[in-house]
């Protein structure tokens, strides 16, 4: 279990148990390596500004028809897809395998004022960006009572 705050960023249920932290990372088969361990927890940033909430992930090597952004149970942002390892070839001789392989999924609730239906993803020089418009906050009609007497 982690408890790690990154710098100011706010996360409301960062001080609950995750009874899920560490679960998919031991899902990953023994035979793949650590390697394709790293790549099966991609890291994503989210960021809140005042017009969207943005997501960034880093995924080197990864096309664009590798990765799958989804909105489902209508509020769940899915971020998924895989990277495929090079093909070996009997007479390769290997000294070194440190670039990550393998599938990932993330999951992020969105909250109530995401516009899940404008939601846009673009994949650029090897790192994903998903931005999800907000929509705006209507301000309280504050009506003035005259006050008699």
């Amino acid at each position: 279990m982690s408890l790690v705050r990154r710098g100011n960023v706010f996360d409301p249920f960062a001080d609950f148990w995750d009874p899920f932290d560490g679960v998919f990372r031991s899902l990953v088969p023994a035979t793949s390596d650590r390697d394709t361990a790293a790549f099966a927890s991609a890291r994503i940033d989210w960021k809140e500004t005042p017009e969207a909430h943005v997501f960034k992930a880093d995924l080197p090597g990864v096309k664009k028809e590798e990765v799958k952004v989804e909105v489902e149970d209508g509020n769940v942002l899915v971020i998924s897809g895989q990277r495929s390892k090079e093909k070996e070839d009997k007479n390769d001789k290997w000294h070194r395998v440190e670039r990550s392989s393998g599938q990932f999924m993330r999951r992020f609730r969105l909250p109530e004022n995401a516009k899940v239906d404008q939601v846009k993803a673009g994949l650029e020089n090897g790192v994903l960006t998903v931005t999800v418009p907000k929509a705006e906050v209507k301000k309280p009609e504050v009506k003035a009572i005259e006050i008699s007497g």
